[in-house]
């Protein structure tokens, strides 16, 4: 699924609305994933929008992700900027609504590839990762294993 030159090292960046939930915990599976598998990448993730500027994961992605072995306390929310579509490789949005926006907004010069992460859990293309935001966290366990799948099958693609 993902073409990158066997010369190139992968660069995905990941990307939610806020960066403070959906798109660190994919950053955090999909970096297990690849140090699991040895799979050498570099990862990332952003928001769209601006609001989480700076700030740490919201406190259920922290414990959700600690509960799997990973610390994301250090992450800090940071929005898309156009030096983005050209320094990663990839840029997967984790719904459709951000897929739009990254594309309204890639600059003409974009190299990136633009997808939906869930592209790449087997049979979830064209899904959304579930949003927890306004739910308990419940939600967050739900979008660990959405990020994880996707993470997995990614993952399988680079090797």
């Amino acid at each position: 699924m993902l073409a990158v030159s066997p010369m190139t090292v992968p660069r995905i960046l990941l990307v939610c609305l806020g960066n403070i939930c959906r798109s660190p915990l994919a950053e955090a599976a999909l970096r297990a994933a690849a140090a699991r598998e040895g799979v050498e990448i570099e990862v990332d993730s952003a928001g769209t929008g601006a609001w989480h500027v700076g700030k740490a994961p919201d406190p259920r992605a922290q414990a959700t992700a600690r509960a799997h072995g990973i610390d994301i306390a250090h992450y800090r929310g940071r929005q898309v900027t156009a030096a983005d579509f050209r320094c990663f490789t990839h840029i997967l949005a984790l719904d459709d609504d951000n897929l739009r926006d990254l594309r309204r907004i890639a600059p003409a010069d974009a190299t990136a590839r633009l997808w939906l992460l869930m592209d790449h859990a087997p049979g979830r293309e064209g899904q959304a990762v579930a949003d927890p935001y306004y739910g308990n966290a419940a939600g967050f366990e739900t979008t660990w294993a959405d990020v994880s799948a996707a993470a997995a099958g990614l993952v399988n693609s680079l090797r």
